[in-house]
């Protein structure tokens, strides 16, 4: 049963100048945990903001939850969580005044739906009477989801949830979400991190307002067309400069202390034996096969798009 229904959605601001969504269709699962995943300006926001009712499409229709985002507005209102990306509860109440105020706004109590809320509140309620603007930033993303969970909604909508906190509170983030899963809630968050892609079941990887690829992530990694080294030396952005200029080199991006390079040939001749390096004498070359990742499919993929004049 689907959850969720986007058909044909487009939005454009600035009198058609900006185009934040162009002709998006997906359709998600009830119960599946969703992901949008793309950089700052895709157009995430644009949509998470059409599907809770907050912004209308120019063109296109979808439904949340069975309901249509335009007729029956009222009544995904009522059924939906949203966490916008940016804190939005109110700074000066504190952590508790913040959660009952949000539970009154949808005729319920704290006490009504605290199961559902209490693996995450419990890490809140030492902070109870603090003001929520002089939370931790992991602590202001529970603060949120409590809040948006509050009501208990068929779909929770997260839009980049785990931007700007650390490493450990995106962790912890995500094992919430799993336990969330497992109350039957469909959940569709968004990130522009790509290796969140893969604590998704489905993922949607969006640029420039357009869907790249829906698939499952490993799916995704598995059609990547061409083999990948993953390389390194002393002087990383000599080596980049040089590799982009070999003809024999079909791509090569940087990944953390690696380059990621595919070649033209797929490298049927050796890479260490060839002209690859050039004669710049660089030094402590490192050189290893690799899967690819989502990341190097979105880099692909949005390479590929571009080629074909979209």
């Amino acid at each position: 049963m689907q959850d969720l229904i986007v058909n044909n959605v487009s939005k454009s601001f600035n009198k058609g100048k900006v185009k934040a969504l162009v002709d998006v269709s997906f359709s998600v699962e009830k119960g599946e945990l969703f992901g949008i995943i793309g950089p700052d300006g895709a157009g995430k926001t644009t949509l998470f903001r059409i599907l809770t009712t907050l912004l209308l499409a120019d063109e296109g229709m979808a439904t949340v939850n069975g309901s249509d985002v335009i007729i029956d507005y009222k009544a995904i209102r009522n059924n939906v969580g949203y966490m916008p990306g940016k804190f939005s509860l109110y700074q000066d109440l504190t952590v508790e005044e913040n959660l009952v105020f949000f539970a009154s706004i949808f005729n319920t109590t704290v006490e009504e739906n605290y199961k559902l809320i209490e693996d995450i509140y419990v890490q809140l309620e030492p902070f109870k009477n603090r003001r929520a603007g002089k939370l931790s930033g992991g602590m202001k993303q529970k603060l949120a989801l409590c809040c948006a969970l509050i009501h208990r909604p068929a779909v929770l909508f997260l839009d980049e949830p785990t931007t700007g906190v650390d490493a450990v509170s995106r962790k912890e983030f995500w094992e919430m979400l799993k336990r969330l899963k497992k109350e039957g809630i469909t959940i569709l968050v968004s990130t522009p991190y790509m290796d969140e892609a893969n604590l998704c079941e489905r993922i949607a990887l969006i640029q420039k307002g357009e869907i790249l690829s829906i698939d499952t992530p490993n799916n995704i990694t598995e059609q990547y067309p061409d083999k990948l080294l993953a390389v390194k030396s002393d002087n990383m952005s000599l080596l980049l400069k040089d590799l982009r200029k070999n003809e024999n080199v079909k791509s090569a991006f940087s990944f953390g202390e690696y380059h990621h390079i595919s070649f033209v040939d797929g490298f049927k001749n050796d890479p260490m034996q060839s002209d690859l390096f050039g004669a710049n004498n660089h030094t402590n070359i490192s050189m290893k096969p690799i899967a690819a990742t989502v990341e190097d499919c979105f880099i692909h993929l949005m390479s590929k798009h571009e080629v074909n004049g979209n």
